[in-house]
């Protein structure tokens, strides 16, 4: 599978990936509000690509991630991630950025392909994402993408030896549609 931006591909993550990988998959910044401890092996980094290698995307209720690279110099620089509900319907998303290549843009312009993907050519009716309130950068990509914020759980989730709040967000294919007219990417 290979999605693409202006200046990104979305692609099926690839053995060279894994010193990246590794090395902002122990970033405890990136690790914060992710299910992974730090610091992220190289044995789970060699299992999970070599899942990935090996996964297919879209099977119902089942993760697909994807590795976010630079078109200019192949360099992966984080990942996104989707789930299929088992209705084939709706899906939730998810993304990691390495910190170096946070704040430039990147994470909105996959996030907007991976929507491109999922409603125009999955043709989903509904795509939700959740985050941690405190997570403040994934809560502002959420809203400036366009998707509704839904639902705020207090310490809803145990998580890392405490009980975490989720915030829930989500977008339906006609909501996306009237987006995208206006999607400067396109």
């Amino acid at each position: 599978m290979r999605l693409e931006t202006p200046r990104l591909f979305l692609r099926t993550f690839q053995e060279s990936d894994r010193p990246t990988f590794i090395a902002y998959r122990s970033d405890p910044e990136v690790a914060k509000y992710q299910s992974w401890d730090v610091p992220f092996s190289e044995a789970d980094a060699l299992a999970f690509i070599d899942l990935m290698q090996q996964a297919k995307p879209g099977v119902l209720g089942e993760w697909y991630q994807l590795a976010i690279a630079l078109k200019t110099t192949g360099e992966m620089i984080g990942d996104c991630a989707f789930c299929i509900a088992t209705d084939g319907k709706q899906a939730e998303i998810g993304f990691t950025l390495a910190t170096m290549h946070q704040g430039k843009g990147y994470a909105t312009e996959a996030i907007t392909r991976l929507l491109d993907y999922l409603f125009l050519e999955c043709h989903l009716h509904r795509v939700c994402a959740n985050c941690d309130p405190e997570n403040v950068a994934s809560v502002k990509l959420l809203a400036r993408i366009g998707m509704r914020h839904e639902g705020h759980f207090i310490k809803s989730l145990w998580f890392k030896d405490y009980w975490a709040s989720e915030l829930w967000f989500a977008l339906l294919q006609e909501e996306w549609l009237t987006i995208e007219k206006f999607n400067p990417l396109r």
